[in-house]
């Protein structure tokens, strides 16, 4: 639970300083930094062949169906297979941890900011 005595703002709880946001945000980048640079790498193989592979991208497949076309729309499946693996990751893994983290703040009260700080602590319409 956020602790208010070792919290890094003197005045509120900071959500960052609790140890479950820490595991929401290593969970979120062991999912997202391998997918995205998979995605990347494929991406750059397509566009590299398309470039300087031509003879292999021109090969037929079916028909008029060659490696280019089939590679190119595997670049669309590929995106909806992320977008559709992140949801299901998001949904199993991701959500949960946030759910306990609202529950946190919406549990404990928010300390106005003292008068002369700037205004840097006042509440947002997304924090009342």
């Amino acid at each position: 639970m956020i602790d208010p005595a070792v919290s890094s703002r003197r005045d509120t709880p900071w959500i960052g300083d609790d140890p479950r946001f820490t595991e929401l945000r290593a969970a979120y980048r062991r999912f997202v930094f391998p997918v995205t640079a998979a995605f990347l790498l494929w991406f750059l193989a397509y566009v590299l062949c398309s470039a300087y592979a031509r003879g292999f991208m021109a090969t037929k497949v079916v028909g008029n169906v060659n490696v280019a076309l089939v590679f190119g729309l595997l670049q669309f499946v590929s995106t909806f297979g992320i977008a559709l693996a992140y949801s299901r990751f998001a949904a199993r893994r991701l959500d949960p941890l946030a759910q306990a983290l609202r529950s946190v703040l919406v549990s404990q009260p928010i300390a106005p900011a003292p008068a002369g700080r700037g205004g840097d602590q006042e509440l947002t319409e997304n924090q009342a």
